[in-house]
């Protein structure tokens, strides 16, 4: 297999969203620990815009690094103003050219799958079509999460989507753990979404019983709870299998890690995962 082919593990800058850091400390830490690329929370790519005054950015492509995607959340669906979604998409827009990145993060709505009418599936669908539009004119995919309480919120229904948004510029992000918890098997998963996946997010918990703490206001909350988060070789979802079928996708992994001791957790998560590529680049005895 090629370097080309070799799967490649992005930091989610998310991840220290309650640390004191720098942007600059953040690269220092993907160079050192020999991540490939980062994934920049769209909250920290607004502020580094604002702060540098749209100065190029040349930083991360410095240190040797893409920026994978950048994730932020673009509000769709029957109830919501659809044009200041088209205006932050446009933003997102600036900030991907500036970032150098070819990706944009969103979620299919706020509301799952088998809550929402056919009239609101219909209308997601359609200004998803039109976001796909805005962003296939500036050579960057939009793609959208599979993730809980959303129209992507379990296999079917991510196939679903994507079949009838039919766009060349709306791919998937595929989160292998929220597909686990929905009750799908995360290998056929891939085999069957793999079409549209054109991203990755790897990250594990204890047991389905502590799910929860992925919920959002879990998540953004300093003093949220982490009980059950733990590392991608020592959870409930098989990574081992995941990362051997997916480790010569040549497409791009992030570990999205959400617990305490970001620094900490995120070295030890990727020294095991580039064992786990190296066992497969490792020449045939």
């Amino acid at each position: 297999m090629s370097d080309s082919s070799r799967l490649g593990c992005s930091l989610c800058t998310i991840s220290f969203r309650h640390t004191l850091i720098s942007f600059e400390q953040l690269i220092e830490f993907a160079r050192v620990h020999a991540f490939n690329g980062m994934e920049v929370w769209g909250v920290h790519a607004r502020h580094l815009y604002e702060e540098r005054k749209g100065s190029r950015m040349h930083l991360p492509e410095a240190a040797g690094l893409t920026v994978s995607m950048i994730s932020d959340y673009l509000e769709v669906g029957s109830r919501v103003n659809f044009p200041d979604t088209v205006t932050r998409c446009e933003e997102l827009l600036t900030l991907a050219g500036w970032l150098r990145t070819r990706r944009i993060r969103t979620f299919a709505g706020r509301r799952g799958s088998r809550e929402v009418s056919a009239g609101e599936f219909e209308d997601t669908v359609r200004q998803l079509r039109i976001l796909g539009d805005l962003c296939m004119d500036h050579g960057i995919d939009l793609l959208v999460e599979t993730h809980p309480g959303t129209l992507a919120d379990h296999k079917a229904a991510a196939h679903r989507l994507m079949t009838e948004v039919s766009h060349e510029a709306v791919k998937l992000n595929m989160d292998f753990l929220h597909l686990w918890e929905a009750g799908d098997d995360p290998l056929e998963s891939y085999e069957q979404l793999e079409p549209w996946v054109e991203h990755f997010h790897l990250k594990n918990i204890l047991s389905l019983a502590h799910c929860s703490v992925f919920q959002p206001h879990q998540v953004y909350a300093a003093n949220g709870s982490r009980q059950g988060m733990v590392s991608l070789a020592n959870g409930a979802v098989d990574y081992r299998r995941i990362i051997d079928r997916i480790g010569s996708s040549g497409k791009f992994a992030s570990l999205e890690w959400f617990g305490a001791e970001p620094g900490r957790m995120l070295s030890g998560e990727i020294g095991w995962l580039r064992r786990r590529l190296d066992r497969l680049y490792a020449p045939a005895p």
